[in-house]
């Protein structure tokens, strides 16, 4: 409530020039020129979007692909690459990868394209190939790759591989480049989304976190605090809605709500650095830390 309901529109109104919310009285965020909400909510609900097309690598790949030996001689030109409306999309399911079977009386169920077998592409699309230092790939066979693996396989595409390489750095590597963006969870949905914000600066921008960490393994909420890490380097600040101990142990400043959840909460109990909160007889934060 504080953040999300009071905190972010007030900043999103004081960055425009509009009033503020009825019940904000004042703001003071000098510079801030904008507010970006990371929260859990999943990316689109098209299967169409891919990891790929959504870390802006697909259009980079088709031109390489276009481009190629291969693709020169059959005359395919870079739009011919698309799965949504080029001419080398699997005709059995369309470009989607998947089949969806009308089941009386049940939800309808959806099974990999027995022609392409989700690949999405036609077979005529798995002859045409990149030749790269590490050997030769299709387009298909590329899609198929996680990350890792990719970035290995496209060493010679250098925006490709700038932009494949945040995403690992994010502890995304095992997920594979065609892999639909509304079947990550929550958290992946997080970094990905995060991923367009890294290796630029951030002065002007705050950044909301809205539980990064839920599902996430304590590795894992390691990676993410070396994220948050870089993204100060770069300039921006960072509030973190969050639970976690050792995310709030590496905060610079807490402001700890409670004393209790629900009807038992809504108070400022303690705000400081950790010190202050561990010396606070009222938080009960402070004496888990």
């Amino acid at each position: 409530t504080l953040i999300l309901e009071s905190l972010v529109p007030a900043l999103i109104a004081s960055a425009a020039g509009k009033p503020l919310p009825a019940h904000v009285r004042a703001i003071d965020a000098p510079g801030i020129r904008q507010v970006k909400l990371i929260d859990a909510t999943p990316i689109g609900v098209n299967v169409r979007s891919t990891v790929a097309t959504y870390a802006n690598v697909h259009d980079e790949l088709r031109k390489i692909f276009a481009k190629s030996a291969d693709a020169l001689e059959g005359g395919w030109k870079a739009s011919d690459f698309s799965y949504n409306t080029g001419r080398l999309r699997c005709p059995v399911c369309d470009g989607t990868g998947i089949i969806s079977l009308d089941v009386q009386f049940l939800p309808d169920v959806d099974i990999p394209c027995p022609a392409c077998r989700g690949s999405r592409y036609s077979a005529t699309a798995s002859r045409i190939c990149h030749v790269g230092p590490n050997g030769a790939f299709s387009l298909p066979a590329l899609m198929e790759m996680d990350i890792d693996q990719a970035i290995e396989a496209a060493g010679d595409i250098k925006l490709v591989k700038q932009r494949l390489e945040i995403l690992q750095s994010l502890g995304l590597g095992y997920l594979t480049l065609g892999e639909a963006t509304p079947s990550l969870s929550g958290g992946e949905a997080q970094r990905v989304k995060l991923a367009s914000e890294m290796g630029h600066g951030q002065s002007d921008a705050v950044f909301v976190f809205d539980e990064p960490t839920i599902g996430l393994h304590p590795l894992d909420v390691q990676t993410l605090l070396l994220v948050f890490e870089r993204l100060i380097e770069q300039g921006a600040t960072i509030i973190v809605i969050e639970h976690d101990l050792d995310v709030i142990r590496h905060a610079d400043y807490i402001v700890d709500m409670g004393p209790g959840g629900g009807e038992e909460g809504g108070c400022i109990v303690a705000c400081g650095t950790q010190e202050d909160i561990k010396k606070s007889p009222e938080s009960r934060t402070g004496a888990f830390l």
